[in-house]
């Protein structure tokens, strides 16, 4: 398990090691689910790690937050460099199965509509356009997964993840407009996913891989949408939204909250469900029966989780 100190590092690190298996965590920080201190660039490390392992789960990376306070060698020396090791590694240890653990970030300018578009359904099939450093080096780490199995037969799965990270916002805009439990919820609808789902997913991947061959996969909340929805949803998103959840508006207005007033894309995982078996709990019906009930609309997993941050030092609002 590499990144085993992230956010999705020790959720994948508690539920595998609930369910009986011994997992070795590779990240550059000490954690209580790191049991090797190291980059995943290096190859001795590597190869340490993964000698008699069956399966490789690869959530290591720089993330988007990361782009203002790293070069675009450093997002190329871990994200592309560090998965390429990983690859060979697990080729030569005779790995049975890698799941690499990618972002939705890397469809980029293919998430946002054109003026007076509807909003965008993303589905595997939309061509990524990256945006940034972040997107271009993970898609390419995706592109050298499948040229990895084309080559050597290594079954991996690449899962693209909405956002599951407790952090607020990184649009200032954003973060005063809005507060952050409303922010969150709000993304349920198109582009935010819990972090128990996003660990569910990684296993069912794994489980699957040899199965799938190679195979890539957005993981991220049931929406509740449809194509039909789309205009409306960039137009007027509330009506969309009183449409589909009549009870939401009383909930939204005794919490002082507000819906977007447009959405410009959404994110379908009909694919994961369908290939994987996947069935994620947490969407915006789950959230808005858990906010009525006075509950907290997180997972314990996530929860128990809580924030991390990205830096050791104050940068911005992803700051540790």
């Amino acid at each position: 398990m590499t990144g085993s100190a992230g956010h999705l590092g020790e959720a994948l690190v508690r539920v595998l090691r609930a369910g009986g298996y011994h997992v070795t965590g590779l990240d550059i920080r000490e954690s209580p689910g790191t049991t090797v201190i190291g980059s995943v660039a290096d190859p001795a490390v590597v190869s340490e790690c993964v000698a008699g392992a069956d399966v490789v789960l690869h959530a290591a990376t720089l993330h988007k937050p990361h782009v203002g306070s790293h070069g675009k060698q450093a997002f190329v020396d871990a994200n592309v460099t560090g998965t390429l090791t990983l690859l060979e590694a697990s080729v030569a240890a005779g790995v049975r199965s890698f799941v690499f653990t990618s972002t939705t970030s890397t469809f980029g300018h293919a998430l946002t509509p054109g003026p007076g578009e509807p909003a965008v359904w993303i589905t595997e099939d939309v061509v990524p356009r990256p945006r940034n450093i972040y997107g271009v080096t993970k898609l390419a780490a995706e592109a050298l997964c499948e040229l990895v199995h084309a080559e050597h037969g290594l079954p991996v799965v690449v899962l693209r993840t909405s956002r599951f990270f407790p952090e607020g916002d990184d649009n200032d805009a954003v973060r005063a407009a809005y507060a952050d439990a409303n922010v969150k919820a709000n993304e349920y609808l198109y582009r935010r996913v819990d972090v128990a789902d996003v660990a569910q997913a990684h296993l069912l991947a794994m489980e699957r891989a040899a199965d799938i061959g190679f195979g890539t996969y957005i993981i991220s909340a049931t929406t509740p949408v449809t194509p039909d929805d789309l205009a409306a949803l960039s137009d007027d998103a509330p009506a969309v939204v009183r449409r589909l959840f009549p009870d939401y508006a009383a909930e939204y207005e005794r919490r002082g909250w507000r819906m977007f007033p447009s959405i410009g894309r959404v994110y379908v995982n009909a694919r994961a469900r369908a290939d994987l078996g996947w069935s994620p709990r947490y969407d915006f019906r789950a959230v808005l029966d858990a906010l009525t009930a006075g509950q907290d609309p997180r997972s314990p997993l996530a929860q128990a989780i809580g924030a991390k941050g990205y830096h050791d030092k104050p940068t911005g609002v992803y700051t540790s």
